[in-house]
C-alpha cells in the first residue's frame, strides 16, 4: 500500500461513488477499480459494496480509511518538517479559512504575504466555520480562521471583529421591523445564534421571513433590488452596495460583534511558513480593517 493507495481511498470514501471518485483523482474508472481490486487482495477483505446510489464502505474498509488519512497527514507532517530545515522561509502553508473571510479579506493578505516572501505556496480549504474545525481538529489544515466562538484547546489569537447590519434598500423604520419582509440566507450556526439572539433581544415576534437564499451574495442582490431587508456581518459590505445600513445593538446599547479568531496547534509554530505568517497577520492588522 502506497501514497496513491492512500489519496485513492480518502477521494473514494469522501465521493461514495467512483466514477466521481475517479475524475478527481484524474484516472480512468477502470485503473481505480483495478487499484482497489489489488488492495482487496493484499488485505484479503471486501472494502465496499455498491449501493444504488453509489458505494458504502464495510467496517474493515472504513479501518483502512483512517489508516489512510493517518499516513497522508504524516507524510506531510515529514515533508513539512524537511522544508522547515532550510534557512529560507518556504513551504507550502495549509490554511482553512472561513467562506467570508476567504471572498473578502484573504486575497489582500496573501498578495502581501507573498510579495514578502515569495517561496512560500498556499493550500486554502474553505467554507463555514464548522467546516473549517473539522479540518483542524483532524490536522488537515495547520492554520484555521474561524467566525464565531467555538471550543479550541490549541491557539487562539482574535483576529478581527466588526458590527452585525441591518441592510436594506430605503430607509426604514426599525419599530415596525417584524412586519416588513425578512431575507435570510444559509450560513454557519454561530451566525445564525447571533442574530437570532438579537432579534429576541428586541422583538417579541418573529421575523417575516419572504425568501430564503442558498448564499450571502445573492441576498445582497435581492436586497439591492427593494425586495426586502437582511441582517449581515460589517466585511461584506462595500460603498459601491449603496445600501441604507444600520448597526445592531441589543436593547442594553451594546454593540452585536462578529469575532473572527485565528486557531493553532503550538507545535506548528516550529515550522518557519507558519510562525512566519501568524507574525505577519499580528503586524499587519491594518489589511483586516
Amino acid at each position: 500500500m502506497d501514497e496513491k493507495d492512500w489519496h485513492a481511498l480518502r477521494i473514494l470514501y469522501q465521493e461514495k461513488h467512483i466514477s466521481r471518485a475517479s475524475e478527481r483523482l484524474y484516472i480512468s474508472q477502470p485503473a481505480l477499480t483495478y487499484r482497489i481490486k489489488n488492495l482487496e487482495k493484499e488485505f484479503d477483505t471486501k472494502l465496499f459494496f455498491k449501493t444504488k446510489g453509489g458505494i458504502e464502505f464495510t467496517t474493515k474498509g472504513l479501518h483502512l480509511v483512517e489508516y489512510a488519512e493517518e499516513m497522508i497527514n504524516q507524510l506531510q507532517k515529514t515533508k513539512d518538517y524537511m522544508m522547515n530545515m532550510e534557512n529560507e522561509v518556504r513551504g507550502t502553508l495549509r490554511l482553512g479559512v472561513s467562506s467570508n473571510f476567504a471572498q473578502y479579506k484573504l486575497p489582500k493578505l496573501l498578495k502581501q504575504f507573498t510579495t514578502i516572501f515569495p517561496n512560500v505556496q498556499f493550500n486554502v480549504n474553505t467554507g463555514w466555520s464548522t467546516d473549517i474545525m473539522n479540518l483542524l481538529n483532524s490536522s488537515i489544515v495547520q492554520l484555521g480562521i474561524l467566525r464565531g466562538n467555538y471550543e479550541w484547546f490549541g491557539e487562539k489569537v482574535l483576529l478581527h471583529k466588526e458590527k452585525l447590519c441591518l441592510i436594506s434598500r430605503k430607509e426604514l423604520d426599525m419599530l415596525n421591523l417584524p412586519k416588513l419582509p425578512f431575507i435570510n440566507y444559509k450560513t454557519d450556526n454561530s451566525l445564525k445564534a447571533l442574530i437570532t439572539g438579537w432579534w429576541h433581544d428586541k422583538y417579541s415576534e418573529p421575523p417575516f421571513i419572504m425568501m430564503e437564499t442558498d448564499r450571502l451574495e445573492t441576498c445582497k442582490e435581492m436586497v439591492k433590488n427593494d425586495l426586502g431587508f437582511a441582517i449581515v456581518p460589517q466585511i461584506c459590505l462595500q460603498p459601491s452596495d449603496n445600501l441604507q445600513t444600520y448597526e445592531l445593538n441589543y436593547s442594553n446599547g451594546e454593540p452585536v460583534f462578529r469575532y473572527t479568531w485565528l486557531m493553532y496547534n503550538e507545535d506548528a509554530l516550529q515550522l518557519s511558513t507558519v510562525k512566519t505568517f501568524i507574525e505577519f497577520l499580528k503586524e499587519n492588522n491594518d489589511l483586516l480593517e
